[in-house]
């Protein structure tokens, strides 16, 4: 019986000195708050085994853009215009190659006719012959321009020229799919500047995934549905095919914003929230809400929230926030 008495003293006090241990011990992660900012303190071993990077931002000069919406257009209806006017042409060609060779005709006739060799009647059948040539000419010239002003209603004197003229190297890209035709429509209140030749487009609406495309030249129709001024544009996206939908971004005019550019991890989402975590000293780290980014190929602009020479966590936000929520839960004594 002593024995076991004796026992039950010993494992007593071994669970009395690892609990006194244990209250003793620093936790890794400690939350303070700081005129009622939360502060999380880790120290730089806990940094590095959470993975925890952190990188100085640098100032930066961000042009402004807005989004616009467009499509990829079927080039059909321009290649019939192009394939009418070189049967027109060909056409043409023939007709004149007949008047030329009337008039030869003519004028010998008429010589004949002076001599006595041939009768009038013969000079006036060639006299109509050669009227018949000449109305022909006539007529191939007028369907000619009459497509060339169809086409310049249509599609605009750039692409007019591009589909109409004998080289038609720069209709070709389209033709074998190394290009596709954007038809860009501005937002009414929006107007493209006069030095703007790239934009950004993108199938998705994914600013960081957008390719350029460059402008081919203003539109000749207003879409009845938006009002706003439209471009043709044309891209190298080989995903893109006529029919899709796009999502334009374009510089505003004359419009550049200071602030820094951050990369997309370090921008974290909670409760319908957006914020960052920074570290503002060795083993000091607040969290601060963004209120307002823009979507950029290399991350996220911050115009204002985020000053350049601040340090952000790029790596390891998520663990940071875990542990401020987790220092923010009552304690069993707190609820006593």
């Amino acid at each position: 019986m002593n024995t076991l008495l004796i026992a039950c003293f010993f494992v007593l006090n071994f669970f009395s000195a690892a609990l006194a241990v244990a209250d003793n011990e620093k936790s890794p992660s400690e939350l303070q708050n700081d005129a009622g900012q939360s502060v999380i303190r880790l120290s730089p071993e806990t940094q590095k085994l959470s993975g925890i990077e952190a990188i100085t931002l640098m100032p930066v000069n961000y042009q402004a853009e807005f989004t616009a919406n467009g499509k990829a257009i079927n080039i059909q209806p321009l290649l019939g215009l192009r394939n009418r006017y070189l049967l027109a042409l060909t056409e043409r060609s023939s007709a004149k190659a007949k008047f030329k060779q009337a008039q030869q005709n003519i004028n010998r006739q008429q010589d004949l006719y002076r001599h006595g060799v041939s009768s009038k009647r013969s000079l006036q059948e060639q006299q109509a012959q050669w009227q018949s040539y000449k109305a022909q000419v006539d007529a191939t010239d007028f369907q000619g321009k009459a497509i060339i002003d169809e086409a310049l209603l249509s599609w605009g004197k750039e692409l007019t020229e591009w589909a109409l003229s004998s080289d038609s190297d720069k209709l070709g890209v389209f033709l074998s799919g190394r290009k596709r035709l954007l038809h860009i429509t501005l937002p009414t209140n929006k107007h493209l500047a006069d030095n703007i030749q790239t934009i950004y487009i993108d199938t998705s609406g994914d600013r960081s995934k957008a390719r350029k495309a460059e402008l081919v030249s203003a539109v000749a129709q207003t879409d009845t549905v938006a009002q706003g001024e439209s471009y043709y544009f044309q891209t190298d996206d080989k995903n893109i095919i006529s029919g899709m939908n796009v999502t334009a971004w374009i510089p505003e005019q004359n419009i550049q914003l200071a602030g820094v550019i951050i990369p997309k991890s370090a921008l974290i989402w909670y409760m319908g929230q957006t914020f960052v975590y920074l570290k503002t000293a060795q083993e000091r780290f607040i969290r601060r809400m963004i209120d307002h980014y823009s979507v950029t190929s290399e991350g996220y602009f911050i115009p204002e929230a985020i000053k350049p020479g601040e340090q952000i966590v790029i790596k390891g936000g998520q663990m940071l926030l875990s542990e401020e929520l987790r220092g923010q839960i009552p304690g069993e004594e707190d609820g006593d």
